[in-house]
């Protein structure tokens, strides 16, 4: 008899809970298909149309759910229940509020207060009617019962759908939200809302450009979509919920998007674009995900949590569905960057940056295990920008082996590529623990390598007794490069004729390098007090090696000792002492007054050591010897220099211009 009562279930619904496949959903099926309403009259109003009941809507509503309740707890479920007359109410009312909304217009729409809730309340109680009665044998009102509020139930769900996607629909929000005119529309507006005070967007708390906040709805929507969504998930619409959710929030998230300025690049324009064009795409993808780690992210996982708060791991994965959707097409950036092309040595900190970005995004996915995937591609994707910086590091180190020029600077000035790679240090050391990390993962990979740092290290240890073995791959890797550039520079000091200009060069590049050293604490540590210390005595060595080659000669001029001849003083031998010293001092002069020295310390090191040997010697062998010349143009013919004259000119040295001799006797 059961089997016999159960088969005459109609078959006028397609079923409780049905599903419709994401094709119906995505191609308009949002009509409320073989729902034909009866229209009303001019004066009528829709609800009495189809029912009238000496009943009020709150009544019937307690009527319904004290049945639901009898049915539920006491109801012998081995026969079929009777069916009161109110239940038929129950179902009219519904179906009529459902023919008003589906009439209404923007300006008629029911309003998200009261009424809103109490219609959600109904279709709650139609969904426990239906799964009341399924437990039930079907006699013929039983059945006709179940199918009425089969049907009047789908058709609240497909209602319910349509709001839901009404609510959600940002290009139909009471707000000035441009949306591309390629955005696919929604067929109408929310059946339930009419309030625009209640939809107004509120202040932004973060100005996207347009002065409305992201995501555009204010706590009243999202109240409803709650209301909606929890109507449909209970009532097994779940999947529609879930498509409808997900898909217009990936168009709303793909329009702030465009909101903010990021457009994608493809292959082929990454390869044909010049560095400084490319630069400006990083930059602009870089804006695009901090503005997704430190607002979208956040906004959008609020979202979901507070339309599906009864359900979490649904929220957790509708929000990890978007956030790869998103997170995928921001990781096609830097996957191509690393691919299509060579860079050199100064796009690093670019790739840093990127690197350091990504690392952002990974922290801002979350911990949970639906998310693990996502973090893993970021992880790969951070990984590969990781060797890519890796590779430009050592573009340093190849650009200094590489740099054979063999003409040498003029005037002894710093290199050109030890101001390029000092600076290049100390702005890479900005990014320290970044450069640390990414070279730690790379030697992880690299056996070889790690055991070519094992043996630099070891190596650094005995060389610096005071200092700690440094572990960092990165510190390992910067002495390297400090080691190279010490070898390119002594290289390069022997293409100077000169000796002491040779000694000027290595004095100036050795008092830039230590200066810009000490002037970064990053490097001042990796490089120890050993290391600084070592290189203040090679510039005191240079000091000394120069003032040997340049001033020995002249010293010997001003020597007391030879000048006599049968115990008196030759004047002979006097004359062409003061002769060699005026030469050999001229050309010192001429020669090394367009010799640069750019550190101020240094240059007044230099000058006042000169001055302490040049103007004593000078000073005492003028004033004993002075008095064997004639006073006259005779003595002046000798005697040139006074000893100010001597001081005032040593001050002229190493200016980097040549400065007249005869301009400077005639100022005399």
């Amino acid at each position: 008899m059961n089997k016999r009562l159960n088969s005459e279930k109609s078959g006028s619904f397609p079923r409780f809970g049905r599903r419709r496949s994401k094709r119906e959903l995505e191609t308009g099926s949002f009509k409320l298909k073989g729902l034909n309403p009866k229209v009303c009259g001019k004066n009528q109003n829709p609800v009495e149309l189809f029912w009238k009941s000496d009943l009020n809507h709150d009544q019937i509503l307690e009527k319904v759910v004290q049945f639901i309740e009898k049915l539920a707890s006491g109801q012998d479920k081995s026969k079929a229940p009777e069916i009161p007359n109110f239940v038929e109410s129950f179902l009219k009312m519904v179906e009529s509020r459902i023919a008003t909304y589906e009439q209404s217009e923007a300006s008629a729409k029911l309003g998200f207060n009261e009424e809103y809730t109490s219609f959600f309340e109904a279709v709650s109680c139609l969904s426990k009617i239906v799964n009341t009665l399924d437990e039930f044998p079907f006699d013929s009102a039983t059945t006709s019962c179940f199918n009425r509020a089969g049907s009047v139930h789908h058709r609240a769900m497909l209602l319910s759908e349509y709001q839901f996607l009404a609510l959600l629909d940002i290009s139909k929000r009471n707000c000035n939200v441009t949306v591309d005119s390629k955005t696919p529309k929604t067929p109408k507006q929310s059946f339930f809302n009419s309030n625009q005070e209640t939809d107004r967007c509120v202040k932004p708390e973060y100005d996207s450009g347009t002065g409305i906040v992201f995501p555009y709805f204010p706590p009243q929507s999202v109240a409803n979509m709650n209301q909606v969504a929890l109507a449909m998930i209970s009532a097994g619409y779940e999947e529609e919920c879930f498509i409808v959710y997900s898909g217009l929030r990936l168009k709303a998230l793909d329009f702030e998007f465009s909101n903010q300025g990021y457009e994608n690049v493809n292959m082929e324009d990454f390869q044909s674009m010049d560095w400084e064009s490319l630069e400006g795409e990083i930059d602009n993808w870089i804006h695009i995900v901090k503005y997704c780690t430190t607002n979208l992210f956040s906004v959008e996982r609020k979202l979901c949590n507070s339309v599906f708060p009864e359900h979490s791991l649904i929220a957790q994965k509708l929000f990890c569905d978007l956030a790869t959707s998103l997170t995928i097409r921001l990781l096609n950036f830097p996957n191509a960057i690393v691919l299509i092309k060579q860079y050199s040595a100064e796009k690093l900190f670019k790739f840093l940056d990127i690197y350091e970005t990504l690392r952002d995004l990974t922290s801002s996915l979350g911990s949970e295990l639906s998310a693990l995937d996502l973090i893993s591609e970021t992880s790969e994707t951070q990984r590969r920008v990781g060797e890519a910086a890796v590779t430009i590091f050592c573009q340093l180190e190849n650009s200094i082996k590489s740099d054979n020029g063999r003409i040498p600077v003029a005037s002894g000035a710093v290199h050109p590529l030890t101001r390029y790679t000092m600076n290049y240090l100390k702005y890479a050391c900005e990014y320290k623990d970044t450069l640390e990390l990414v070279f730690q993962q790379h030697y992880e990979t690299e056996g070889s390598t790690r055991r070519k740092v094992q043996k630099q290290e070891s190596k650094n240890a005995i060389e610096d007794n005071d200092r700690i073995p440094k572990t960092s791959h990165f510190s390992v890797k910067l002495m390297m490069v400090m080691d190279l550039l010490d070898a390119k520079i002594e290289m390069k000091s022997k293409f100077y004729r000169d000796p002491a200009l040779r000694y000027i060069f290595l004095m100036n590049n050795g008092r830039y390098i230590l200066q810009k050293i000490k002037g970064s604490t990053d490097i001042d540590e990796i490089m120890g007090p050993s290391w600084s210390g070592k290189r203040t005595s090679d510039l005191r060595q240079y000091h000394k090696n120069y003032q040997r080659e340049t001033w020995r000669k002249v010293l010997q001029c001003l020597n007391h000792e030879g000048l006599q001849t049968n115990g008196k003083v030759s004047k002979a031998i006097l004359k062409g002492r003061f002769k060699n010293f005026n030469t050999l001092f001229d050309e010192i002069h001429k020669t090394q007054s367009i010799w640069m020295v750019s550190d101020e310390q240094l240059k007044s090191e230099l000058r006042v050591s000169i001055s302490a040997v040049v103007i004593p010697a000078y000073r005492s062998f003028l004033g004993r010897f002075k008095s064997h010349f004639d006073s006259g143009k005779k003595a002046e013919k000798y005697i040139k220099y006074q000893p100010e004259d001597i001081e005032g000119l040593i001050d002229k040295l190493f200016e980097g211009n040549m400065t007249s001799m005869g301009r400077r006797r005639h100022n005399n």
